[in-house]
């Protein structure tokens, strides 16, 4: 019984970890420009957004969550990921780049 629950898992691991490595791959570089926590925006100069098919630019996103924008300010270089929520584009992620 302990082989087949060492093998069940050893396959889940498998399938798995392409999956959790697609997801940090994802994050895309840029640079805080401004941080408008009353207004729920925040402004990035970034690199290409692939998942949109975008080029290097300079745009303003709405915060998934307004809690994200205390960790950031201007001048702060990031890594974030975004999707297009309700039709705005919508910053999901952020993270201070190391």
């Amino acid at each position: 019984m302990e082989l087949r629950t060492l093998l069940a898992a050893s396959v889940v691991l498998v399938l798995a970890a392409p999956f959790a490595a697609l997801g940090q791959g994802d994050l895309v570089d840029g640079q805080v420009t401004k941080v408008d926590a009353s207004a729920g925006k925040i402004t990035i100069k970034h690199g290409p957004l692939k998942k949109f098919d975008m080029e290097a630019m300079t745009m303003v996103f709405r915060a998934a969550d307004p809690a994200m924008l205390k960790a950031v300010k201007a001048g702060d270089k990031v890594k974030f990921d975004a999707d297009k929520i309700n039709g705005q584009f919508t910053v999901t992620k952020i993270q201070k780049a190391k």
